[in-house]
């Protein structure tokens, strides 16, 4: 497959593009790539979509050197690729991923036709702050990479996919790449109140997808309920699931979303 690259100025955003008609951008999360969307994009391929994937800045293709790595950081990437592609563009995003997504609609109402937020993270989870200093600790090199491996597992607590070990292999290899640890670990560090106090101005019609068992959230039900009443959303719960729904249980989440997609296209 192709992969292209998007100036941003103080560096390039590698991405990926297939298939024709009505735009959709998946967004990634932190410490992912691009790739983390393999069982997506082809149920949006088939359903007639165009599906535009990108890595992260720092993270797999993408250049290191950006100044910044935070929620308003990558909405604004994923308008100038909405842009540089011909939107507008219905966004996926999971983890950080929504958090830009909701960023970017807020922003931009004309240029977003609608949101799948999968697992998001739309405001600051009420965390432990020991558990917090701990795993900055736990993220500094040379233990870091280990560390970052081992928490990935924990969250897949269901069914995780029959190429995981490859997928994490791939992680491993692309944060070995150049300065990408030291992005990957910015990214670590941000807050996501920005992104609460933008929900209200979102419009786009938004489905909400949450893996009950994601070890992100101390009770991702009740966050998931949270985002749905504040976006008046739809939701999907996606039961024995973590924070990667979307490849634990594909057969679940890749009808809700494309059926989703559609009636928004339906109604544009």
């Amino acid at each position: 497959m192709t992969i292209n690259f998007l100036d941003r100025g103080e560096g390039r955003i590698a991405y990926t593009v297939q298939g024709e008609g009505p735009l959709v951008i998946c967004l990634p999360g932190m410490g992912e790539l691009r790739s983390v969307y393999r069982f997506t994009v082809p149920a949006l391929l088939d359903a007639g979509y165009r599906v535009a994937v990108p890595d992260l800045r720092g993270h797999g293709d993408s250049d290191d050197g950006f100044r910044d790595h935070d929620d308003e950081a990558l909405a604004g990437d994923a308008l100038a690729l909405i842009d540089h592609l011909g939107g507008p563009a219905f966004l996926v995003g999971n983890s950080m991923g929504g958090s830009a997504a909701v960023l970017a609609a807020a922003a931009e109402p004309s240029r977003v036709t609608g949101l799948a937020l999968i697992d998001a993270l739309v405001r600051d989870p009420k965390l432990n702050p020991v558990l917090v200093s701990l795993m900055r600790l736990l993220l500094v090199k040379p233990w870091g990479p280990a560390a970052w491996r081992a928490y990935l597992k924990t969250l897949y607590p269901g069914r995780p996919p029959a190429d995981q070990t490859e997928h994490l292999a791939e992680i491993a290899t692309s944060m070995r790449r150049g300065d990408h640890w030291r992005s990957f670990v910015k990214t670590t560090r941000l807050s996501h109140a920005v992104v609460e106090g933008r929900l209200d101005a979102v419009r786009a019609p938004t489905l909400v997808v949450m893996g009950e068992k994601d070890p992100d959230f101390p009770d991702p039900v009740a966050e998931a309920r949270y985002m749905t009443e504040r976006l008046s959303a739809e939701l999907l719960l996606v039961p024995d699931s973590g924070h990667y729904p979307m490849t634990e249980y594909p057969e679940l989440v890749n009808p809700a979303l494309v059926a989703f997609v559609d009636r928004v296209h339906a109604n544009a």
